[in-house]
């Protein structure tokens, strides 16, 4: 029994021991569970990572050359591109060290060239081993496929635009700061060039080089590493940017705001006379100072990349900063309404711009500037075209005023006062020289040679159409008086303006000599056909008084006196508005009026005064005393205020647009 209670005991005993062993498996088994899991999900990766191993290992021991062979060179290659962005660190600011952050930019241009040299390599090193693995079965199929993938993106990377950012972006960032003080170093430097009386009269002088050779030395060394990277036209661009621009400033304070007047902004030259005077010598301005100095710091910035280069960046400077401006206002001056005044205005553009031939061939030769140079030209030729049309049609001009009325004052037609003068001015120093060359250029264009006596046969036809002007206008009066006075007037004034002259050497002593004599001769019929009857009024026939008494006289007085004042003032009243230009002529015909008459009048009003002066109607026949006479004599012929046109031309001739009857009939004002 004891033995069986003892049994019992030890089999309780091992049970509840198997149960604490159970419960404490259970609870391990429970704990082990997740880890079991986590080992799951991590067999398949690690199945392919060990495969390779499971290789054979003849396998295994052949394949470790091949890989080492190709993971080296692709390691280079990540050491590299691990440098490249180191290199981000050590780029510097330019304006402070511009030759450090120019080294570190090689360095970095020279790693980027190794990756694009040799990344493409390095992969297919890769590939290679990746495709021996695959033949050989040394890798598992899955392993092998995440490899191709892996490098055929990198492929497609080395392909396509991605090749350029194997820096990610850090070359293109430097890169633009570079540019960004390329444009700093230009701005900073480049300043208007100041504006003063005594520098645009200086106009021989030639601007120096507007940038310190310092300076120039670094846009040169930027421009080398910018041009190495493809950026020239960047370059360019910004340069032609800030120059134009400071051209500009500079010319901005000749206030050329007249270059953009239009055609339809005025009626005619003269009207733009000033402007076209400013013109020339602002031209002549921006040529030596303005564009001479860019054409000369183009050559030294952009020397090194050839002459077409910087030929190219000075045409775009020319341009955008005020050049065809300067060409379109002339071709403007070309385009308006034709006036004989244009003549001159386009002979001085003529001047301006073959004065400064020699700097436009210089300045703006070769391909570059031909814009330019087709503009020029096209200007040239219309000038040429547009001064001998009107030289040519002057004579046709004159000879159309013959069929207009005389001037009612009997002055001088406007067109003789302007033809005389105009004549002179073409002959003068100024003139002739250029209307030389240019009726020369033009008859070389149509293959015929020039000779001087076109010239001076052509002015010396207007004075003889001028003449026979005259002569037909002085039938156009309806009284012969007026026409006497008319053509004294006339002729007084081809003597007296012309002798001494261009002109009037060319016309001689005789032919002056002749037109002064006309004066005289009609001086004198004039005096005799007018003013001169007027003494004869004044007879004193009859007036002895012993011969019919007292009264019998004082009729006889009364009447010649109001015979006398009656023609006084019928005459006075016709030649109240008569003019004479000329203040010797006009003082001269005064004195020998007044010489003619008063002396007359105040001997007969002394002798015979008295006998109406007591009459209760004495005032109406003793009306004027001898100072009153003088006075109202000395009052004749003064000019009448009066603007002065400019001589336009009529349509007449089918050529030209405006008329000229009322600028050939304006007297000019005497001073």
């Amino acid at each position: 029994m004891d033995k069986s209670i003892e049994k019992l005991a030890s089999a309780r005993k091992l049970l509840k021991s198997s149960v604490e062993k159970s419960k404490a498996l259970a609870l391990s088994l429970e704990k082990t569970g997740p880890r079991l899991d986590e080992i799951n999900q991590r067999l398949p990766s690690l199945e392919v990572a060990i495969r390779p191993i499971r290789a054979e290992s003849d396998a295994l021991s052949s394949v470790g050359g091949h890989i080492n062979r190709a993971v080296v060179p692709a390691a280079a290659v990540l050491k590299v591109f691990d440098a490249i962005h180191g290199l981000e660190k050590s780029l510097s600011d330019p304006q402070f060290d511009l030759p450090g952050y120019l080294g570190v930019l090689k360095r970095l241009e020279e790693a980027l060239r190794f990756l694009g040299h040799n990344c493409g390599m390095a992969i297919q090193w890769l590939a290679d081993i990746v495709e021996y693995l695959e033949d050989h079965k040394v890798a598992d199929s899955r392993f092998t496929s995440g490899l191709k993938n892996a490098l055929m993106r990198l492929r497609e990377l080395e392909d396509g635009e991605e090749k350029g950012r194997l820096d990610g972006g850090l070359l293109e960032a430097a890169l633009e700061r570079l540019e960004n003080e390329f444009r700093r170093l230009l701005t900073e430097n480049s300043v208007p060039l100041p504006m003063s009386s005594p520098t645009l009269s200086e106009q021989a002088c030639i601007a120096p080089s507007p940038l310190p050779v310092a300076v120039i030395q670094k846009l040169q060394a930027i421009l080398g590493r910018l041009i190495a990277n493809d950026r020239l036209e960047k370059c360019i661009s910004i340069y032609v940017e800030v120059r134009s621009s400071n051209v500009r400033a500079s010319l901005r304070a000749l206030n050329l705001d007249y270059l953009e007047i239009s055609v339809t902004e005025f009626n005619n030259v003269a009207s733009i006379e000033v402007y076209i005077s400013q013109w020339g010598k602002h031209l002549e301005f921006a040529m030596k100072h303005l564009f001479e100095a860019e054409y000369k710091l183009c050559n030294d910035v952009f020397e090194k990349m050839g002459l077409d280069v910087w030929k190219s960046c000075f045409a775009k400077i020319a341009a955008q900063a005020g050049m065809l401006a300067f060409l379109q206002f002339g071709k403007t001056v070309t385009e308006s309404k034709k006036d004989p005044v244009k003549l001159l205005k386009l002979l001085d553009i003529f001047a301006s711009l073959n004065k400064l031939r020699l700097d436009f061939n210089r300045l703006f030769g070769g391909a570059a500037c031909a814009d330019i140079q087709n503009l020029t030209r096209d200007l040239i030729k219309r000038v040429i075209e547009g001064a001998c049309e009107i030289f040519w049609e002057l004579l046709v001009q004159v000879e159309l005023q013959r069929h207009t009325p005389p001037p009612p004052d009997c002055s001088i037609p406007r067109v003789v006062t302007f033809i005389t003068d105009y004549c002179n001015k073409l002959l003068g120093d100024e003139y002739k020289p250029i209307l030389t060359q240019v009726l020369v250029i033009e008859r070389s264009w149509k293959h015929e040679k020039y000779q001087d006596r076109i010239l001076i046969g052509e002015l010396l036809n207007l004075v003889k159409a001028i003449e026979l002007n005259l002569e037909t206008w002085s039938k156009g009066y309806e009284d012969a008086v007026s026409s006497y006075l008319f053509l004294m007037n006339n002729h007084w004034h081809l003597y007296k303006h012309l002798k001494g002259t261009k002109l009037g050497g060319l016309l001689g002593d005789s032919w002056l000599n002749e037109h002064e004599q006309y004066k005289e001769y009609y001086l004198t019929i004039y005096l005799r056909e007018s003013w001169g009857k007027l003494p004869a009024l004044l007879s004193r026939e009859g007036l002895i008084l012993f011969s019919g008494g007292r009264a019998t006289a004082r009729n006889l007085v009364k009447q010649r006196l109001k015979a006398f004042n009656e023609a006084f003032d019928e005459m006075y009243k016709k030649q109240a508005n008569w003019v004479i230009m000329d203040k010797d002529l006009r003082e001269k015909t005064c004195q020998i009026i007044i010489q003619t008459i008063v002396p007359v009048y105040r001997s007969y009003m002394q002798n015979y005064g008295p006998l109406v002066e007591q009459d209760s109607s004495a005032s109406k026949y003793a009306k004027y005393t001898a100072q009153s006479l003088e006075k109202m004599f000395n009052s004749l012929f003064h000019p009448k205020p009066a603007k002065q046109g400019s001589f336009k031309v009529r349509q007449q001739s089918g050529k030209f647009n405006n008329g000229i009857v009322d600028q050939f009939q304006t007297s000019p004002t005497v001073k």
